[in-house]
């Protein structure tokens, strides 16, 4: 039997990726993995205790879309961050917002617009699940760049007529994933606007949201719903970086309340629920902020850190908000696999190519010349991670 073409063109995942081409060679110095976002912040203490408790509910199935009293603590929290009113009909509970990011492709991109192959908007660099859920619906990846040049966010609005006419979906991080980069509110407005004219949805992916430097960030569904546009707007976030939470796998969409049934209905038939305990927890953790004021203080603790260490190299952009540096690599080392495999063997420091993060566009791959940076360890060990990383990629040791 013949094997689906539509993924045929997926590069395999970046971690994949990085195992290849690290394989074989024995890291120079004490390893430190900085690779993979995962937080490793003290979880909040009340998980432990809230599933003991509800141990036995692990015989049951969950409900689909989330349970009243997670559905309540997500609409507290969006009130209390963002000023919505948003009824639980508006929200739905997610195994991890990657599996939302995905499943809201196949419920809400139409097989044709206006008699054509849909186009998805993706900007690039970006991450991975925007690419396959375009490729699973037969949509057209539109790969925007997101570069210094346009302040790192996607500039949509350059896009042709005829390409924003045939599009149902148009993604955006922010905080962005790889670049720290944030949306203003006159971004998200002049996008939310382009969205209407155009007649297409926002996908915001706003999993970073509460990790931040100066300011918390707008959200696109408060700027959507200011602007009475809050159908045209899917937004989705998660616990696994608010709360250091990454294994539970839980996090939520919100938006206009045909979006979020139609998805819920495609969950019905193919979803994952998230199980009661891991829902009862969320409900806690929504609920509570001391635990990410805490969290928060530690990276803002580390954008100093960083700041400090690398702040004379060229090009070296502080982080706005997110958990990641997104590094130049200087052309005496070659291209961010050059910088990988260096850092690897001389320093035993572990990052991600950017180019992985990205795909080749008219001007090359914008991630080929950069470095992905994962701000999770402690911070005695990120200044030491980074200043063995400056002395071996920026110094020449």
């Amino acid at each position: 039997m013949a094997i689906p073409e539509r993924f045929s063109n997926l590069p395999d995942y970046a971690f994949p990726r990085l195992r290849k081409l690290l394989a074989g060679i024995e890291p120079g110095g004490d390893p430190l993995i900085l690779t993979i976002g995962e937080p490793r912040h003290d979880m909040p203490a009340f998980v432990g205790p809230i599933l003991q408790d509800s141990l036995a509910e692990f015989g049951k199935y969950p409900a689909n879309e989330g349970t009243p009293e997670l559905l309540a603590a997500i609409s507290g929290w969006l009130a209390r961050r963002h000023g919505l009113d948003v009824v639980p009909e508006r929200i739905m509970a997610l195994n991890g917002t990657r599996e939302g990011l995905f499943n809201a492709g196949l419920a809400l991109s139409p097989e044709t617009k206006n008699g054509q192959r849909p186009a998805i908007l993706i900007p690039n660099p970006f991450y991975q699940v925007y690419a396959v859920a375009a490729a699973a619906v037969g949509a057209e990846p539109v790969f925007v760049p997101a570069t210094a040049a346009t302040g790192h966010m996607p500039r949509f609005a350059d896009l042709a007529p005829e390409v924003l006419d045939r599009t149902t979906i148009a993604y955006l991080c922010s905080p962005a994933n790889p670049q720290g980069a944030i949306a203003g509110e006159d971004y998200l407005q002049e996008l939310i606007a382009l969205a209407d004219r155009h007649d297409f949805l926002v996908f915001s992916d706003e999993c970073y949201s509460e990790i931040w430097r100066d300011a918390p960030p707008p959200g696109a569904l408060a700027v959507a719903t200011r602007m009475g546009l809050a159908d045209r707007v899917v937004m989705f976030n998660s616990l696994s970086k608010r709360s250091n939470l990454p294994g539970l796998r839980s996090g939520f969409a919100a938006g206009g309340a045909g979006q979020i049934a139609q998805m819920r209905r495609l969950r019905s038939y193919a979803g994952a629920p998230l199980p009661l305990p891991l829902q009862r927890v969320s409900a806690a953790a929504w609920g509570d902020e001391g635990h990410v004021e805490e969290s928060r203080a530690l990276y803002q603790q580390k954008y100093a850190i960083a700041d400090r260490v690398l702040g004379n190299v060229p090009g070296y952009q502080p982080v706005a908000g997110g958990f990641f540096l997104w590094l130049p690599v200087p052309e005496s080392v070659g291209d961010s696999e050059d910088a990988a495999r260096k850092l690897w063997a001389e320093a035993g420091i572990q990052v991600l190519p950017g180019a992985y993060l990205a795909r080749d566009g008219a001007g090359g791959n914008p991630g080929r010349n950069f470095i992905r940076v994962a701000l999770v360890a402690a911070a005695d060990q990120t200044e030491a991670a980074l200043n063995r990383l400056k002395n071996c990629l920026y110094q020449g040791g």
